[in-house]
């Protein structure tokens, strides 16, 4: 049995435009990136770096996908959470989530805090509303979280515009 290669999705090329804005906005170059990465206990080389934000040039091979351990340590590294890789930088418009589709900026933002579940605005009736808010906040809150944290995050949702 053959498989044929798992294209770079969505959330793949908006990780990749993150690491490359972030790596430039703190003026690093894909060789420190890669000595910071190297130092974190995840090497990545600038080579790896450049197929990550931009491809190698081959159509057939596209840019390097990214793993969850490569996410996390470009995030450390970065010094940014592990969400501002996966989600566009900007909140205002739409962001296209890998299996939602396009969907409102600030409604992904929302779902990937664990503040409201993804289509949460578009659930009518208020008993089912509530309901939905609540399995999603036991299933994404971990243990060691309280209620009281919770509420936090969603007075830090309430915080400056981004309008």
């Amino acid at each position: 049995m053959t498989t044929g290669r798992i294209e770079v999705g969505p959330t793949g090329r908006t990780v990749a435009a993150n690491v490359k804005r972030l790596r430039e906005s703190r003026g690093l170059t894909l060789r420190a990136l890669s000595a910071a990465l190297r130092e974190s206990g995840r090497p990545l080389s600038a080579d790896a770096l450049n197929k990550i934000e931009n491809g190698d040039g081959n159509q057939d091979r596209g840019i390097r996908r990214v793993d969850v351990d490569d996410l996390m340590a470009l995030a450390v590294v970065l010094e940014v959470s592990p969400v501002a890789l996966l989600l566009p930088h900007d909140a205002r418009g739409t962001a296209e989530v890998t299996a939602a589709g396009q969907v409102d900026g600030r409604e992904a933002w929302k779902w990937a805090r664990s503040i409201e579940p993804l289509g949460y605005h578009r659930i009518e009736d208020e008993d089912e509303k509530a309901r939905a808010l609540m399995a999603f906040h036991l299933a994404s809150s971990p243990v060691g979280i309280t209620k009281q944290s919770q509420q936090r995050l969603e007075a830090a949702e309430d915080g400056p515009s981004v309008d």
